[in-house]
């Protein structure tokens, strides 16, 4: 299917027994240098942003698409000539939205990584920002911890 010009970011979470919050990070394993992030990917054609969010989840970490996802307000703009697809969406097309979600992995489940990732960490707030590679990561992780510990 054709890639759209969506992109979205997962973050998933779980809660430990003793209430506190840990989060997964990934780093990718096609950058030689280290590059942390949340999942990620692209939209296909005739996909919502949800929609996108459950298949990646569920493509790249094994997150089954029926766990709790939490739409975030923390948004980002892609430039469109970092996606392969760009070439087929037209010269008048400069940047691509990403949005952003929360993913509650199911207690017991465990993560199995696709290729696209090395390896991934489950981390508390602080240590997990203080790794992510990017800015829009850091935002949403924020946005996410927030509402979180705010009752969401």
């Amino acid at each position: 299917m054709a890639r759209a010009p969506l992109q979205v970011l997962v973050l998933p979470f779980r809660r430990r027994g003793d209430g506190g919050i840990e989060y997964a990070i990934f780093r990718r394993a096609d950058h030689a240098d280290a590059c942390w992030q949340g999942l990620a990917g692209g939209a296909e054609q005739g996909e919502s942003a949800e929609q996108a969010a459950q298949r990646e989840m569920t493509e790249e970490a094994c997150i089954p698409a029926d766990a709790r996802l939490i739409p975030l307000d923390a948004t980002a703009s892609v430039p469109a000539v970092h996606f392969a697809a760009s070439k087929t969406w037209g010269p008048d097309l400069y940047v691509v939205m990403e949005r952003s979600f929360g993913v509650q992995v199911p207690d017991g489940h465990t993560i199995t990584l696709s290729d696209e990732h090395s390896e991934y960490r489950w981390l508390p707030y602080e240590a997990a920002t203080s790794l992510l590679t990017w800015d829009s990561n850091k935002v949403a992780l924020w946005e996410l911890n927030e509402r979180l510990h705010r009752g969401e």
